[in-house]
């Protein structure tokens, strides 16, 4: 081999070299050749969290990846910048599929994918039921049932599955013929006390029901006179109630009816003197009392109504006739008045009308979202800025889905999921709005009343007059 050859196929050798270390180099750091559009590109990853954990991954219908045994999490890397379709699949489970795009250098998240399984057992709880409530920790429930001798309320412990009776038409109405109404039924905040609301000879009657006692003790409330409203528990001292009458503002023609709030001792039966007066709506919250003015000012104060500190700088315009309620988890505020939600935007310093008609609303587990409804119609507003993937501004709403058959309630399965039904069926919805959001049919009961149990992750089910709880936990 003469010298000249050598020369050639050693430059021949070190320009490969020099070539196959470049494209090692250029591989190790993520570029591929995008055969598609013909040029070298950077290429981005996907990041999965998946409950339960171990389920498949398949990008475009291939295999790619099974989450972890640990967090249930998986990451795929060195894909080309493009919209890919995702599935997850998990035996026994619904698919979750959606498609997202990869950008270059950049991971694309999704870090709360829940996946709900395909069957789904109950078991049967209690006949002849006619309505449920349960208690704010979510461990009691009142079961309102028919009997022949009229309606009696009973309490079903979760935790020791037993049954007790509480109290029923004849013992409110005694020895006299005369028909009492069932009309409402409010726990307190501890769920060691409910309020009772009966229709009695034409008038409304108050109780409290102290559940510490056996048998429960009921104590009339008749001793705060006529023309009571809003009766509500003072979340701080169990034996003390806050109720509101009206103020005489609003009886002339034209005028805003007016409220005046006072507090009692349902124990001693004392009545307070007048905490507030002249106020629109109110609501006891942790150690305060938000409420709006006749003004329409949203102030709050302590419990003796003294310390009173200004929140809205504008005022709320008040319209006669109109129910106002407040929703309230400092600092998030929200107003309802009739089928209009407003949200209390902090920045801007005015309360932002929310799309509507709302029919209900309720905040997610970790306080940082709203649902709220109508009939037909599911939205989310986000009460915080939300920085993981996809990104959402503080008052950012997004409309969720609509139905041609009615909405009964909705509920937070998880602070990314709802619960819901519309008609006899029940459905899971993720808030994930990027492309297709993922919605499935978990069950179908007749005409269903549904609870969610955040407490035991299970759902309950009254329908026909049976009451029925999932024998397994929904959510992780």
């Amino acid at each position: 081999m003469t010298k000249k050859t050598r020369t050639v196929l050693f430059s021949i050798c070190v320009f490969l070299f020099l070539v196959s270390a470049s494209a090692v180099v250029f591989y190790s750091q993520g570029y591929r050749f995008d055969f598609e559009k013909k040029k070298i590109t950077k290429t981005g990853a996907f990041y999965f969290k998946v409950l339960p954990r171990s389920a498949q991954i398949y990008l475009n219908g291939q295999l790619k990846k099974e989450t972890d045994f640990i967090f249930g999490s998986a990451l795929i890397e060195n894909l080309l910048p493009k919209t890919y379709n995702i599935q997850i699949k998990k035996e026994g489970y619904f698919t979750w599929e959606k498609t997202l795009e990869i950008k270059e250098k950049q991971v694309t998240e999704a870090k709360n994918i829940v996946l709900i399984p395909e069957k789904l057992g109950f078991a049967l709880l209690n006949k002849e039921v006619k309505d449920f409530f349960f208690s704010p920790d979510a461990k009691k429930i009142i079961l309102e049932e028919i009997r022949e001798n009229g309606w009696q309320i009973n309490l079903y412990d979760l935790k020791n599955n037993v049954k007790s009776y509480l109290i029923g038409e004849k013992d409110i109405a005694k020895s006299e013929e005369v028909k009492v109404d069932f009309l409402s039924l409010k726990f307190s905040p501890d769920s060691k006390r409910i309020l009772l609301k009966v229709g009695l000879r034409e008038e409304e009657r108050y109780f409290i029901l102290d559940l510490e006692k056996t048998p429960p003790d009921l104590i009339s409330l008749s001793f705060l006179g006529t023309d009571i409203q809003d009766i509500s528990f003072n979340p701080q001292v169990p034996q003390k109630i806050f109720f509101t009458k009206p103020s005489g503002k609003g009886i002339k023609e034209n005028e805003i009816l007016q409220t005046d709030l006072f507090e009692a001792n349902w124990q001693s039966k004392e009545i307070s003197q007048t905490i507030l007066s002249n106020l629109i709506a109110y609501e006891a919250s942790g150690g305060n009392i938000f409420f709006i003015s006749g003004e329409g000012v949203l102030f709050r104060t302590d419990f003796s109504g003294k310390r009173q500190e200004q929140i809205s700088p504008l005022p709320f315009p008040i319209k006669k006739e109109v129910n106002l309620q407040l929703l309230v988890n400092f600092p998030k505020i929200l107003l309802k008045e009739n089928d209009n939600l407003y949200f209390l935007n902090q920045d801007l310093e005015s309360f932002k009308n929310l799309s509507g008609p709302v029919y209900n609303s309720s905040f997610s587990p970790d306080f940082k979202k709203i649902v709220y409804f109508n009939n037909y119609e599911i939205w989310v507003l986000f009460l915080e800025e939300k920085f993981d993937q996809p990104q959402k501004k503080v008052g950012e709403e997004i409309f969720l889905t609509r139905f041609s058959e009615k909405i009964g309630e909705v509920f937070w399965l998880t602070s990314h999921y709802l619960i819901f039904n519309t008609g006899s069926k029940i459905k899971i919805a993720e808030i994930d709005d990027r492309d297709k959001i993922n919605i499935v049919d978990l069950v179908e009961f007749p005409d269903p009343k549904i609870f969610w149990n955040q407490n035991n992750k299970k759902l309950y089910i009254l329908s026909e007059k049976n009451l029925y709880t999932s024998r397994e936990r929904l959510a992780p």
